[in-house]
């Protein structure tokens, strides 16, 4: 479980650069670090941190891997075959929960889904609300091959969850999972925060969230 503590309160949609500098110094980093299926074995070095506001939660994804890749800069394109960044989570800490797809240069793809149902994807209003930041910028590149370390700072406000009518964040407790993927990079791997115990890659696995409590 991670324990989420509220920064910046006295600010409303605090600036990125903020965020960033406040979770570098007072937040605890954890790692994605868990290799789930042993055919896709490469390890790039990912941890995020995260807080909330009541209002935003905030993400901060730090990634040093040996190739990259942002071809996708459109809103629910197809994220994950690039340098991307993800997080799954369930408001209700059930089979119904929320994908925050993210690629190295902020381009997102958001959806919701009761586990084994089609994924309704968010309009592009709901996704535009969602701010990011990349260390990369925000246009689109080919592969790069060699060692890259980015940045990427996210704030997901309470009216993303549009599935559900969340108005303050304080003293809940969501289930979730942290990952980072990229299908068709130099090494494929896929990466988890919580393990996955399934025989072959799949993120959509609930079953295997772990809590988050957003604390007072």
């Amino acid at each position: 479980m991670i324990e989420i503590k509220q920064i910046c309160t006295d600010k409303k949609n605090p600036d990125l650069n903020l965020i960033s500098t406040v979770l570098d110094s007072v937040i605890k980093f954890h790692k994605i670090n868990n290799i789930n299926w042993v055919e896709f074995d490469y390890k790039p070095e990912v941890k995020f941190a995260i807080a909330h506001n009541d209002n935003e939660i905030f993400i901060k994804y730090v990634v040093c891997e040996n190739s990259i890749r942002a071809i996708y800069s459109e809103n629910n394109g197809k994220v994950w075959t690039d340098s991307c960044c993800e997080f799954f989570v369930s408001p209700d800490c059930n089979d119904c929960y929320y994908n925050f797809e993210i690629n190295c240069i902020g381009a997102l793809r958001l959806g919701y889904r009761k586990l084994g149902e089609k994924t309704e994807h968010a309009a592009d209003e709901i996704i535009n609300s969602v701010r990011r930041m990349s260390s990369l910028g925000n246009k689109p590149f080919d592969l790069r091959r060699g060692d890259c370390c980015w940045t990427l700072v996210v704030a997901i406000p309470v009216t993303a969850f549009f599935k559900h009518n969340i108005i303050s964040l304080r003293e809940k407790t969501f289930t979730a999972n942290f990952y980072k993927c990229g299908d068709e990079l130099q090494n494929p791997h896929y990466l988890s925060w919580n393990p996955i115990k399934t025989e072959k890659p799949s993120f959509h696995q609930p079953a295997f969230f772990d809590k988050i409590a957003l604390l007072n």
